[in-house]
């Protein structure tokens, strides 16, 4: 029998919702419906996690954090390859730069081949930030993972790793 909603917890929704969905569209393939919705709420778990204990308080978003992450490994970058790399739009990079240039983290130049392209890179107070930052960081994502064995953590990356790969993946990078 299907729980009622009111009894509902942000996990047993799943399972909630796809039985319902299923009852009404029979056509819908259940496991992929349930993939979707648990890998979004893991998502969302982590990254809330991330950001409420290491990013807000220092004063950053986690699409912040995320600028500053790919200029210490990869930096200094032009604007539009931060955003390729972080997973972002230039506008969303922007933006973001505004503020993380005001806090004198990030330092905007015109970029030397094309004087109408920005070079971003971090200041030496920026990369102290972000080093800290992912330490602690880092210290969730280890929290998160000792739920999973070794063996298992290097299945599960291969799983995600294949569906970051996968056709479907690729068509939704050309729609960006």
């Amino acid at each position: 029998m299907t729980e009622e909603p009111a009894e509902l917890d942000y996990l047993s929704f799943v399972d909630y919702a796809v039985e319902k969905t299923h009852g009404e569209l029979p056509a819908i393939d259940p496991a992929a419906m349930r993939l979707g919705l648990t890998l979004h709420r893991l998502v969302s778990a982590l990254v809330y996690d991330w950001e409420s204990t290491v990013h807000r308080p220092r004063g950053w978003s986690w699409a912040g954090f995320r600028v500053l992450f790919v200029l210490w490994l990869a930096g200094p970058l032009e604007a539009r390859h931060v955003a390729r790399l972080s997973g972002m739009s230039r506008a969303a990079v922007s933006a973001l730069v505004n503020t993380l240039e005001r806090d004198e983290l990030v330092l905007r130049t015109p970029a030397e081949h094309d004087r109408r392209a920005v070079q971003l890179s971090l200041t030496d107070a920026g990369h102290d930030a972000v080093v800290g930052a992912y330490q602690d960081h880092n210290a969730r994502e280890r929290a998160w993972a000792s739920s999973l064995t070794e063996q298992e953590q290097t299945v599960l990356i291969g799983l995600l790793e294949k569906l970051t790969t996968g056709s479907a993946a690729a068509a939704a990078k050309r729609r960006s």
